[in-house]
């Protein structure tokens, strides 16, 4: 991976606070890759490597796929050129073994800079989760609070089929909700442990916490 000091982001957050659109956003800005374990693990799958293949051994068992595995997958990635500076880790680390596991990885290049915690109330996150809609035939997103449609339930670009998601089902993301408080919560107290976790406020707009997070990012540079 070559030598010198990277710049390595976690961020944390509750399903629905925004860290996919803020690890897209500091992406372009920081020009540091947004890695999320879903694009890997599709990533993965799709072109069959040997670690993909192992992962589907364990999904067709409907049985889930070893931390080991998911760890290498990450070791595996962080090695590409992109990474040369740092990466912005977004659902991953999702729990204390793969924490341990992620700051071994990255202690010779410095460890991790900076986990920010984007904290919304829960019942805001359902809000925002269950409220969204996918058009059917061209996959455009909206929003039944923030993005509506101009006529409800029909796309504005193609007058297809609005649906809201399985996985965005009420009953659905209060079970991830509860996921995330079981394996994913402690590593706020991991990261505060090492002084490097900072909470921000994930109801204000997007723009204010995108600046508060590029302020911090440059302050642990």
């Amino acid at each position: 991976m070559g030598d010198g000091k990277r710049t390595y982001v976690v961020l944390l957050g509750v399903p629905g606070a925004g860290k996919g659109t803020q690890a897209r956003l500091l992406e372009e800005k920081l020009k540091l890759p947004q890695i999320s374990t879903g694009d890997i693990f599709r990533y993965n799958l799709k072109n069959q490597t040997e670690l993909g293949v192992l992962a589907k051994s364990y999904m067709d068992q409907g049985a889930l796929v070893p931390d080991e595995v998911t760890i290498r997958m990450v070791e595996d990635r962080l090695a590409q050129p992109d990474c040369a500076a740092g990466a912005i880790m977004d659902g991953f680390p999702r729990n204390l073994v793969q924490a341990k596991a992620f700051d071994t990885m990255v202690a010779p290049y410095g460890g991790v800079r900076v986990a920010p915690l984007i904290s919304l109330d829960d019942e805001e996150a359902v809000r925002r989760i269950t409220g969204r809609r996918v058009c059917r035939t061209c996959g455009a997103v909206y929003h039944v609070d923030f993005n509506p449609s101009e006529v409800a339930g029909k796309c504005d670009l193609d007058g297809g089929e609005l649906y809201q998601r399985d996985d965005d089902k009420p009953e659905t993301v209060r079970h991830r909700l509860y996921v995330y408080y079981k394996q994913t919560a402690p590593l706020i107290g991991y990261y505060y442990a090492k002084s490097i976790l900072v909470e921000l406020d994930g109801a204000q707009p997007i723009e204010s916490v995108y600046e508060q997070l590029v302020a911090l990012v440059d302050k642990s540079s």
